[in-house]
């Protein structure tokens, strides 16, 4: 069973996404900041992370940088979320590891098929 971490500091967001990923089958693990992000990629090593660009305190491109020191879930897909559509920071996200991203609000049929894409390539 593929794990993912959802990371965003939206409730509404995480409770949808991980009623989604359980049905489709998935073990969902989340995290409403970058403290809880790292600690759940340290611990449960996901294969997938959705990770929202824009979160308190540390966000998703602190989230990749500190991961990438620590050098942890270093296999992990990232999928970036973001409602402000910056494409520099996507840039930098995608430097970071970033294999794909979603214009918030985003289609949740889009959101599983990239999902499965994904974990379809790392298998």
């Amino acid at each position: 069973m593929n794990k993912i971490l959802i990371v965003d500091d939206q409730y509404g967001i995480r409770v949808l996404l991980n009623e989604m990923l359980k049905k489709d089958g998935y073990e969902v693990y989340l995290a409403a900041n970058g403290i809880q992000a790292l600690e759940m990629l340290e611990q449960k090593e996901p294969e997938l992370l959705l990770l929202d660009m824009k979160i308190p305190g540390m966000d998703g491109l602190e989230i990749l940088r500190e991961r990438e020191k620590r050098s942890i879930a270093e296999s992990t897909k990232v999928i970036m979320m973001t409602a402000y559509g910056e494409l520099n920071m996507i840039e930098d996200a995608k430097a970071l590891g970033a294999v794909s991203y979603f214009s918030k609000p985003f289609d949740i049929d889009d959101v599983r098929q990239e999902i499965k894409r994904q974990l379809e390539t790392t298998s």
